[in-house]
């Protein structure tokens, strides 16, 4: 038997009436869900926990079979496993974005322009977080790169009673009631002050001004933590199995469950990541062994966060041709096989951040098809049967059949 999670993160959103009063989920070209759903069930499940934040981290531990409130620690601690960066009993690991602040004048008077940077590339941002280390690091903070604009400052000894303010859910926003406060919150806050002038005249961002593009100005800090501790997915579900991701955040997922997580050149988070390479990578987990494949796709949170509304239609399309494809390669090994379709939460253009609604899931078992007349979308997936928790989708996946 094998089990495929096909996940287009932050796929799930509200009616437009630029669509027609559909979502991008229902107004996008999807003949390949739309095939899958007359044979699945279909319905909704909570996938966000009371008391915790809608985001990317909770989500994803959920969905994948892990209790947040039991196995969470963090989100930047999970990207760090992913880095090879090594945790130490009371280090605390911090989420570092390269962003673009906009406006002249004091910090607290600029706006969150972009919280990307451009979604500059690796090669830059490697070039610019090492000049914020050589510049600000020290036996307390270290700073590492990571991909494009997501990076990680570890701090010894650190706390995570700092209040600290994801950037994407401030795109256009004056920052000033942003900034880190609180325990140690005029440390970060001084940290990115200095960024500035370490950045402002950097080659790597004067280049980008000329050509047009946005500069990192600054680094932002979000997300702390404490080092994880998850349980093997083999020792958990008795399986052996792989994440496809391009983020940082799902490869430390896999690092902390011992799980594979093999790199796929050209894989970026965005519209133009290597959509085939991910494919190959799905299948050459499955030839090699694997019997759960974790297949994450970033590309329509990122178009959800930057309110580009038909690059997310474009971004679901995509997933779904992605999901045809692996259909077919499944139904080709004459193996039963179960394959799970989701988002991890919603990411609503009309917000451009992550909300905590129950999210709509397809689950198809080769071996027992179901009669459905329901369409895989938000609006139908409110007929069919709720799940409570995330956990519940491995559940149901691994339900005798």
């Amino acid at each position: 038997m094998k089990y495929l999670v096909v996940l287009g993160d932050g796929m799930a959103d509200v009616p437009s009436v630029q669509l027609g009063n559909k979502t991008p989920l229902e107004f996008a070209k999807t003949p390949n869900m739309d095939n899958l759903a007359t044979m699945s069930s279909i319905g909704l499940v909570k996938s966000v926990p009371d008391g915790f934040k809608p985001g990317s981290d909770v989500a994803n531990l959920s969905v994948m079979g892990y209790a947040p409130e039991k196995f969470y620690s963090g989100r930047s601690p999970l990207e760090a496993l992913s880095i090879g960066v090594e945790l130490k009993d009371g280090d605390v690991a911090i989420r570092t974005n390269l962003v673009t602040l906009s406006g002249d004048g004091e910090l607290a008077t600029k706006v969150m322009k972009d919280y990307s940077a451009g979604e500059i590339s690796t090669a830059e941002a490697e070039a610019l977080v090492k000049a914020v280390q050589d510049a600000l690091g020290n036996d307390i903070y270290h700073f590492y790169s990571g991909v494009s604009y997501r990076h990680c400052l570890v701090v010894s000894n650190g706390t995570t009673a700092t209040e600290l303010t994801p950037p994407h859910d401030i795109t256009d926003k004056v920052v000033g009631e942003y900034l880190p406060r609180g325990e140690r919150g005029g440390e970060l806050l001084d940290l990115i002050k200095r960024s500035e002038d370490v950045l402002k005249s950097h080659p790597v961002n004067l280049a980008r001004i000329e050509k047009g593009k946005n500069p990192a100005t600054h680094v932002w800090f979000w997300g702390a933590g404490t080092k994880p501790k998850l349980t093997s997915f083999a020792d958990m579900f008795g399986l052996k199995g792989a994440v496809i991701s391009a983020v940082d955040l799902l490869k430390g997922i896999a690092v902390g469950a011992k799980m594979d997580c093999p790199q796929v050149e050209g894989a970026t988070g965005t519209l133009s990541t290597n959509w085939e390479g991910k494919i190959e990578a799905v299948k050459n987990s499955f030839k090699n062994g694997a019997d759960y494949v974790y297949l994450h796709m970033e590309a329509p949170d990122e178009c959800g966060h930057q309110g580009d509304m038909m690059g997310k239609v474009r971004a679901i399309e995509y997933v779904d041709y992605v999901l045809g494809e692996l259909n077919a390669y499944l139904k080709s090994t004459n193996e039963d096989y179960v394959i799970a379709v989701l988002p991890d939460h919603a990411t609503p253009l009309t917000v451009k951040t992550h909300t905590r609604e129950p999210i709509p899931y397809m689950i198809y078992k080769s071996a027992k098809p179901v009669v459905s007349e329901l369409k895989y979308n938000e609006k139908d997936a409110q007929k069919g049967e709720y799940l409570p928790n995330g956990q519940c989708i491995i559940t149901k996946m691994l339900e005798t059949i």
